[in-house]
């Protein structure tokens, strides 16, 4: 395991620009980038993807927040989503940080403790890192965009990169085969249709 998760995947310098812009407002919808810090390939464990998704359930089931689409890759996430409730005093994006990184690092600790130090890092507020700093937020503003962006989360299992599935729908960790028929598996999602 320890050799998966190391290897790091050179960033998309799209993706990495200087001018990144993670903030978000309620009631605004955004394709979302969230990356595990240094490309490691910590996600490629379907128990870290179920983490992530849990987390999104409750968020939902709080009704801080809305799934449009999705789509967990190993090292990264895209998520197209509205904040709509504060969490407690956060916004929900900050809530699903926070939870899914204690939620890893606990896990970590116990069952691959020599990946641990591959997240350590010299921060005042915390002891391990496991998202970069500064996810990547768009303002998806009209349906064209929302749509482009979902085609872009459907097919990026399929990237030569990846080779992850054939067809979007076969990715179990997206939201294709929910717009592909309908099927909710994880019961997360929102057709962007209701919203645009």
């Amino acid at each position: 395991m320890n050799k998966e998760i190391g290897q790091a995947m050179a960033p998309n310098h799209h993706l990495e620009s200087k001018y990144r812009n993670s903030r978000m407002e309620f009631d605004k919808v955004y394709f979302w980038t969230d990356t595990i810090k240094d490309w490691k390939h910590l996600l490629k464990q379907d128990k870290y993807k179920d983490l992530i998704i849990s987390s999104w359930q409750e968020l939902i089931r709080r009704e801080n927040i809305v799934i449009y689409a999705f789509v967990i890759m190993p090292n990264h996430l895209h998520v197209v989503w509205e904040m709509k409730e504060p969490n407690g005093k956060e916004m929900g994006h900050a809530s699903f940080n926070k939870f899914t990184s204690h939620l890893i690092v606990k896990d970590l600790k116990i069952n691959h403790p020599n990946v641990l130090p591959h997240f350590k890092v010299d921060e005042k507020e915390r002891q391990y890192r496991i998202w970069q700093r500064d996810p990547l937020a768009i303002l998806m503003d009209t349906k064209l965009k929302v749509e482009q962006k979902i085609n872009y989360i459907h097919n990026n299992p399929l990237h030569e990169r990846w080779n992850l599935a054939s067809r979007p729908e076969e990715y179990p960790w997206s939201s294709a085969e929910f717009y592909e028929s309908g099927k909710d598996e994880f019961g997360i999602l929102t057709h962007y249709g209701e919203r645009f």
